[in-house]
């Protein structure tokens, strides 16, 4: 049985992605911070148990929190076949550089660039000596490209950097079978974050040129191609799931 591992795997955008790898027959690993009760339900709607979903309460941005992580997922599945970053944090509020304060940078660039350092770190050795691997990132729309997102310089500086580093690696391990790719959402909010393409469609949205918002179904589906041992040749791409928006816009403004 393949093993993903996925951070922050039970709510948001990550719980549509962890679903999708228990039906595709995948043991799974997630983490969490402090919601345990949202594993417990996620486990009870899909009707299994920690044999199949199991959870490590762990801090990403914690190098130790994230060794223990890796370890104990192997400790309990014996391989790791896909590593899903999903966790990753943002700052609502909108301000200039000059007015964060460094705890603030700090937070955003250790929850979105960091994190996926000490992850990667503990997950290559094992994905090298496996000679396969499939690991998966998240962006943001055009962050292939750095642009300015202006009022949230913080977080797009954390996200383009990890842009920079998923294309390194990628050319990196592709001796080892490792594939490492960027997922991009759109604009993803509220319910629709663990909502399936099905109910995403039942909405419309006049701002997206396919005319309905995104799911994290979507991101769901991407991701699982991403993961297929078949989509050995796709490596080093940043993919936009924005239902046609990123075409629209060329900068971030907001």
């Amino acid at each position: 049985m393949k093993h993903a591992l996925i951070t922050a795997g039970s709510k948001g955008l990550g719980k549509q992605v962890t679903e999708a790898f228990i039906k595709k027959g995948y043991s799974v690993t997630v983490s969490y911070r402090s919601d345990y009760a949202s594993v417990l339900r996620l486990r009870e709607e899909l009707g299994i148990d920690e044999k199949q979903l199991f959870a490590v309460q762990a801090d990403v941005t914690n190098r130790e929190d994230v060794i223990s992580l890796i370890q104990q997922a192997i400790e309990r599945f014996g391989r790791l076949d896909v590593l899903v970053n999903n966790a990753g944090p943002y700052i609502f509020e909108r301000k200039k550089l000059y007015d964060y304060e460094p705890s603030e940078w700090h937070a955003m660039i250790e929850g979105n660039l960091s994190s996926m350092f000490y992850l990667l770190k503990e997950a290559l050795p094992i994905m090298r000596k496996q000679r396969y691997g499939r690991i998966i990132a998240y962006g943001f729309q055009d962050v292939g490209n750095a642009p300015a997102w202006l009022y949230r310089s913080a977080y797009g500086a954390a996200k383009a950097g990890l842009a920079s580093l998923i294309k390194s690696v990628a050319v990196e391990e592709a001796e080892y079978g490792i594939t490492a790719n960027m997922v991009c959402p759109g604009k993803i909010v509220g319910d629709m974050k663990e909502a399936s393409i099905e109910t995403g469609k039942t909405h419309q949205d006049d701002e997206t040129p396919v005319g309905r918002p995104g799911t994290g179904g979507d991101i769901a589906r991407t991701v699982m191609f991403l993961a297929d041992e078949h989509a050995d040749l796709v490596t080093g791409a940043i993919i936009e799931v924005t239902g046609g928006v990123d075409v629209l816009h060329q900068n971030r403004h907001e």
